[in-house]
């Protein structure tokens, strides 16, 4: 069954933005509890406090579809703890949903709650799968405002002039940042860059001739 989010349904500690972007974008749907699978879980020897983080994500954020972002062909289908992988001296991730086109990589959430991409390297994009979230509301509110969108690729993304821009903090980036300056908001996507090795593949869109709203769409500097 799909759920439309509203109230209580939509995850706490998300900026307003994020919020309304979640009450108009974001649809729920059934996925199957953690739980029923803590046994299988735990007869491969996964810890119980990582059945128990895997839980917890589930409950939060398990089946939750967003449009699809700009890059790694659009993320997650839906979000859906799954496949935990690990050790206890390199830490353990778990998949965070399927991906919605044949890409040579997978999302998981790292040993540190982080989300990001895997593919031979680990990648993690956000500190945080809010993140995640902050990043894609943030994508369609610019998209909404900007009078001129410009896409940057491989080596040219070194080219960005970003000097007097301040990073947009609510998307606590890592290989994925995003820059505000006086008018314009910078998305930098390094993840594929940085899980396959491959420097060139890096992505930036830069979104311009914005007014305030459009630099920060209810969200205090």
């Amino acid at each position: 069954m799909d759920l439309n989010l509203h109230g209580d349904a939509i995850p706490s500690g998300l900026t307003r933005r994020a919020r309304s972007f979640l009450g108009v974008h974001g649809v729920r749907v059934d996925v199957t509890p953690v739980e029923e699978h803590r046994r299988f879980y735990l007869e491969r020897d996964v810890p119980a406090g990582q059945i128990d983080r895997m839980a917890a994500f589930q409950e939060r954020w398990g089946g939750l579809v967003l449009p699809p972002a700009p890059g790694y062909e659009g993320g997650p289908r839906y979000f859906e703890a799954d496949s935990p992988e690990g050790s206890t001296d390199e830490g353990w991730w778990f998949e965070a949903g399927m991906q919605r086109a044949s890409v040579p990589f997978g999302f998981y959430i790292g040993p540190d709650d982080e989300f990001g991409i895997h593919a031979g390297e680990w990648a993690p994009l956000h500190a945080t799968i809010e993140g995640w979230v902050e990043s894609l509301a943030l994508v369609y509110h610019a998209r909404l405002w900007a009078q001129q969108i410009t896409k940057v690729t491989g080596d040219d993304v070194d080219g960005i002039d970003l000097d007097g821009f301040e990073p947009v903090r609510e998307v606590v980036g890592l290989a994925d940042t995003w820059w505000r300056g006086a008018d314009t908001l910078v998305a930098v996507y390094s993840g594929e860059a940085e899980a396959m090795s491959f420097p060139r593949g890096r992505t930036a869109y830069v979104y311009s001739g914005l007014d305030s709203w459009g630099l920060y769409g209810g969200v205090d500097g």
